[in-house]
């Protein structure tokens, strides 16, 4: 896990995407246009959450979401996501 100087303000949690599969199950190479999205990260920092609504996942967190949430940040040349903590839909 990276460590990240950053602090996501309120109920914003800051997500390392998944690696976009590289070839599907039969092994057939998938090439960059045609990759989805990937909708599964791991958490690397977390806001101090709102008075009412704290944050309900933690750093190190595997956590799902929707396929447009939040939005694309680079930080120290490296890609993230930084969402709101209502965006992410679980966690294992």
């Amino acid at each position: 896990m990276a460590g990240v100087n950053f602090k996501p303000n309120e109920d914003r949690v800051l997500v390392e995407p998944a690696a976009a599969e590289e070839k599907t199950a039969g092994g057939i190479y998938i090439p960059d246009n045609a990759k989805e999205k990937p909708q599964t990260g791991v958490v690397i920092a977390v806001g101090t959450g709102k008075k009412d609504e704290p944050i309900t996942v933690k750093v190190g967190d595997t956590v799902f979401y929707g396929k447009y949430s939040g939005t694309e940040i680079t930080i120290d040349g490296k890609d993230y996501l930084i969402m709101r903590n209502a965006d992410i839909l679980g966690s294992k």
